[in-house]
Parts: C-alpha cells; structure tokens; sequence
C-alpha cells in the first residue's frame, strides 16, 4: 500500500534525529529521546499520520454497516478484507 509506506517514510523522517548512533540511522532502532520533546515528538508524528490520509475523524456506525453489508456479498473473505481496507484506514493497535 503506498500510503502506508509514504506514512512510515514520514514518520521515520520525525524520528531520525534522535537516532542514537552519530550517522543517524535507524537500523537498530535505538532512539535518545530529551524528556522535554517528547510532547512535540507524539504531535509530530500524528501530524505524519494524518497528513498520509485522506480522510479524517473515524467513521461512522453506519458507515461501517453499509460497508460490511456490501463486503459480505463477495465471494471470499480476502475480498472482503481488501473491500474493507480500500474504504477505511484501518490501524493496527
């Protein structure tokens, strides 16, 4: 999916500064954070987050109705899911 990579690129944009070895990679995923940033920090990155999807606020119940019923006269469950995917940014918690 290119918006997640796109997301993915901007938020490891954020968080390059703090990488902990000089050169500024994150290869080990080790990060020196200052107390003090981390507000910014969170801010930044859900303004990647945000910035990477089109839409806006959750949806509704019954938008996620209508979209369930329409996904559930696909012949199979993968169809479905792609179904689901293509109308909602569905995240991983």
């Amino acid at each position: 999916m290119p918006g997640d990579r796109s997301a993915t690129e901007k938020i490891l944009n954020v968080l390059r500064p703090y990488a902990s070895n000089w050169n500024g990679t994150l290869g080990r995923g080790d990060l020196v954070i200052p107390q003090r940033e981390i507000p910014r920090l969170i801010h930044e990155i859900l303004d990647a987050i945000r910035e990477s999807t089109d839409r806006r606020g959750e949806a509704s119940e019954v938008d996620v109705f209508q979209a369930l019923t329409r996904a559930r006269r696909l012949a199979s469950v993968q169809e479905q899911a792609e179904r689901l995917r293509a109308a909602f940014v569905i995240l991983k918690r």
